[in-house]
């Protein structure tokens, strides 16, 4: 399947700032992402950016490189049919394959794709930080929720407090959301008109709004939990670690 990454890089990150430029073993961290994201299988790289810096670094290694607007038009390069993956420009470790997997998911009823793995941990159940996702019987998304999915109703409504339960229930498989999409990109084009949904702004999910307009999402599973992106200093100098090696 033909299909085009775009990594979105902005410089401006109240966590890390500059976090697109980081050093990453004697390269920009946006130059790494696209590196990884050149061992997938994909037609085209583009870095989307708004800042002049990273776009002339972006040039210096031979990256395709777009600058954005708040009027730029999406994707008018490309026909309705092409499938676009997003790749953050903090995932200098992303698994190709699995950008790979959630690209050939995509088909014409089913615009968009992404990913999850189980979770392990009761700590990660009850962590509204950790998005869950719950398939049905085809692979496709039923529901987000930060809130614990599948609610297990003999081992959560028992009357003690979830705090207080420490592995998880026999049989509990719960999915943790993977934030790495693939889309159509007619589906693309059309996503910013759809209806804000309530559930949209309670759980501040924007996936949630593809559901509720009746649109289906499939969901690549894999075994384990990918390797983590950067949002912190802590995570900036594991993966420093990494290519240090």
């Amino acid at each position: 399947m033909s299909f085009t990454i775009i990594i979105p890089a902005r410089l401006a990150s109240t966590r890390l700032p500059n976090k697109p430029l980081a050093d990453l073993g004697g390269k920009p961290m946006v130059v790494r992402v696209a590196e990884r994201a050149a061992l997938s299988g994909a037609s085209r790289i583009v870095v989307a950016t708004d800042h002049a810096t990273i776009q002339s670094v972006c040039q210096q290694y031979q990256i395709d490189v777009r600058m954005t607007r708040a009027d730029h038009p999406s994707g008018t390069d490309l026909p309705d049919d092409a499938v676009v993956v997003n790749v953050q420009g903090d995932e200098p470790l992303i698994d190709p394959a699995l950008i790979d997997a959630c690209a050939a998911l995509i088909t014409p009823e089913v615009p968009m794709a992404t990913a999850a793995h189980p979770i392990d941990s009761m700590s990660d159940v009850l962590n509204p930080n950790v998005v869950k996702v719950l398939l049905d019987a085809s692979g496709c998304a039923l529901l987000f929720s930060r809130a614990p999915l599948p609610w297990h109703r003999d081992a959560f409504g028992s009357g003690k407090p979830l705090e207080n339960l420490h592995t998880l229930p026999a049989g509990y498989e719960p999915l943790r959301h993977i934030g790495l999409y693939a889309y159509r990109l007619d589906f693309l084009r059309r996503y910013p008109v759809l209806p804000v949904s309530p559930i949209e702004n309670f759980e501040a999910l924007e996936q949630l709004r593809v559901l509720w307009n009746g649109y289906r999402i499939a969901v690549h599973r894999v075994a384990r939990a990918p390797h983590a992106g950067v949002d912190t200093p802590e995570d900036l100098e594991r993966v420093r670690s990494y290519f240090a090696l």
